[in-house]
């Protein structure tokens, strides 16, 4: 069930004790992919996700710009800054609580990860009702490294939308790749920004992505998460 189709005499009336948030960014991946690869992914895990759990969710609107400042030298990169998200966020949250008592957001951006977690505890400490972060790539296990905008997310939206991806600039996204998450020396990163570390703005190989691997990586997503509402559903 989708918020957004129903009326308020629907939503008021149904058997859902339980919504789900999905919660991404807009920014960029590269130059072979779009910039909505985190909500679309977000969007996609939570559809699966409520498919595969027997029982009665409603899925909120997303929400497709998150904490993503780090981005900001990439053309077309959406940010806002980490008390923004966590009050828009929370108060999102609180509402859906005022209706389903329930709410389990689902995560398709690493920067938004720690504010997640911040409001939801905020927000279940403060009232009647129960929140919780999931943030699918925190549950699966490809035999490739995560990255950004390598092989594991182009490999998810290749599945999903294929149309999106440009195959064609793999090759300028290797040449130009990142080989970690920052500049570091003796443990610390002395970089904050993207463009620091990575002139394509990805980091790892998408030429390694595959459809099939999209697949298993959203049927893996979608089993934890159904197993994360069932525990929800309990709290």
């Amino acid at each position: 069930m989708h918020l957004a189709e129903m009326s308020w005499t629907d939503a008021r009336d149904s058997d859902a004790d339980l919504a789900v948030l999905p919660v991404g960014s807009t920014e960029q991946h590269g130059p072979h992919a779009p910039l909505g690869v985190d909500s679309l992914s977000a969007s996609a895990i939570a559809e699966a996700g409520v498919d595969a759990y027997e029982g009665s969710v409603v899925i909120a609107p997303s929400i497709p710009v998150g904490v993503a400042e780090e981005h900001r030298a990439f053309d077309g990169t959406m940010w806002v800054g980490e008390d923004a998200f966590r009050a828009y966020v929370g108060d999102a949250v609180r509402s859906l609580l005022d209706t389903f008592g329930r709410v389990v957001v689902v995560n398709g951006h690493g920067g938004n990860t720690d504010a997640l977690r911040e409001l939801c505890a905020r927000v279940t400490r403060d009232r009647d009702g129960y929140a919780v972060p999931f943030t699918w790539f925190d549950v699966v296990a490809p035999d490739v490294p995560l990255g950004h905008g390598g092989a594991v997310e182009t490999s998810l939206i290749l599945h999903l939308r294929p149309d999106l991806v440009h195959e064609e600039r793999f090759a300028a996204a290797a040449e130009g790749m990142g080989e970690s998450f920052g500049e570091f020396v003796d443990g610390t990163n002395l970089a904050y920004d993207f463009d620091e570390f990575t002139d394509s703005g990805n980091i790892g190989d998408p030429g390694e992505a595959s459809a099939a691997l999209g697949e298993e990586l959203l049927a893996e997503s979608a089993a934890a998460l159904a197993n994360v509402l069932a525990a929800a559903a309990e709290r």
